[in-house]
């Protein structure tokens, strides 16, 4: 079990490198961006591990819980940095 773990961490870390790498110097993404995209990916590779091995299920306040992650994954990357804030504020 602790070698799939680490199996699955290191999968994921070579991965997220030079994903992290190539969005920020292209300029798509800021570091605060990248940060919270990759907490709500890491997230859901978790919850794909949990139900998958674990076999555990996901009730419903979880369910809400990374609902509200990725809401959060939207509200960073909608809007431009420094930009205008929504509409009525």
């Amino acid at each position: 079990m602790i070698l799939v773990s680490c199996a699955i961490a290191f999968f994921e870390y070579c991965l997220m490198v030079p994903a992290n790498r190539r969005g920020y110097m292209t300029g798509q993404f800021t570091g605060y961006r990248l940060k919270i995209i990759q907490e709500a990916i890491t997230l859901a590779v978790f919850a794909l591990f949990a139900w998958l091995v674990l076999k555990e299920k996901l009730t419903w306040n979880y369910g809400v819980s990374f609902g509200v992650s990725l809401l959060a994954v939207w509200f960073a990357t909608a809007f431009k940095p420094g930009g205008t804030p929504p509409a009525g504020h």
